[in-house]
């Protein structure tokens, strides 16, 4: 999973990518939490930058499997009572990781995190079904193309710098797993785990989301009421656009996610 160390801190912070991603998300915040912390990144086995000789079997798609895999992680580089920070799925691999493994973290921080993606009845997920069906289908008809509009819409025309990183990232993935992971994360619903969670957890999310809308954050925030001995979890916001704080506002994540760090 290409795990990379650096700082030297006495806690450990680890930082997870979302789709698309990989660990060169984290790019332009890593140096700056070096200067406190040991920070660790890593590459999901879906992530394009992950080791690939082209005959890797694809793997089961699931939240689950993927909280799993950061477990054996965690395991091998032996760390315990860790910061986890977790962008988008992976906020929610975080959650049902540290439900089963309470004991490898000490503070989980949620980044444009979301348990349900799709609309419904008394809840504002950001996407309606159909919606939901015409990117799949956008994804599979042609990957090349869709990419760059992905990665506009997600990361924000405002930040053409960051879409066009981001967009390199994403273009790495094999189509097929990318249309696998993306289908498993549109249309998954893991709202019930959010009760269970009891590690402290932070809700960072930018104001004007594109992917997750701050009334996802809010949702959340209400249902983690178990979070750091029943107190619940706190809700930070960045007065930012779109989807990828760490790429389209990098000073800001940073100071938001130090006020999280040094407070916990």
């Amino acid at each position: 999973m290409n795990a990379r160390i650096f700082g030297n801190g006495d806690d450990t912070v680890v930082l997870a990518h979302g789709f698309g991603g990989t660990r060169f998300v984290w790019d332009d915040v890593v140096p700056s939490l070096a200067e406190k912390f040991r920070v660790v990144i890593f590459d999901w086995s879906f992530s394009g930058a992950a080791a690939d000789d082209g005959r890797r079997p694809e793997r089961p798609c699931s939240y689950h499997g993927f909280a799993d895999e950061l477990v054996a992680l965690m395991d091998e580089l032996e760390l315990k009572g860790a910061v986890y920070v977790g962008h988008s799925m992976a906020g929610m691999i975080g959650c049902i990781a540290s439900v089963a493994r309470p004991d490898l973290f000490s503070h989980l921080v949620l980044v444009g995190a979301s348990p349900r993606y799709i609309n419904e009845d008394g809840y504002e997920g950001g996407f309606d079904r159909g919606e939901v069906d015409a990117m799949l289908a956008a994804a599979e008809a042609d990957f090349v193309a869709w990419v760059p509009l992905f990665a506009q819409a997600v990361v924000g025309a405002d930040h053409p710098a960051a879409v066009a990183r981001f967009a390199k990232q994403l273009a790495t993935m094999r189509p097929a797993t990318a249309l696998r992971v993306l289908r498993a994360v549109l249309t998954c619903d893991v709202r019930t785990v959010l009760r269970d969670v009891t590690a402290p957890c932070s809700i960072v999310h930018c104001g004007r989301d594109s992917v997750a809308p701050l009334a996802v954050a809010r949702y959340m925030q209400r249902a983690m009421v178990a979070c750091a001995g029943a107190r619940g979890a706190d809700t930070v916001v960045i007065e930012s656009s779109g989807h990828f704080p760490q790429l389209s506002a990098p000073k800001e994540f940073v100071q938001a996610l130090e006020a999280v760090l040094i407070d916990h």
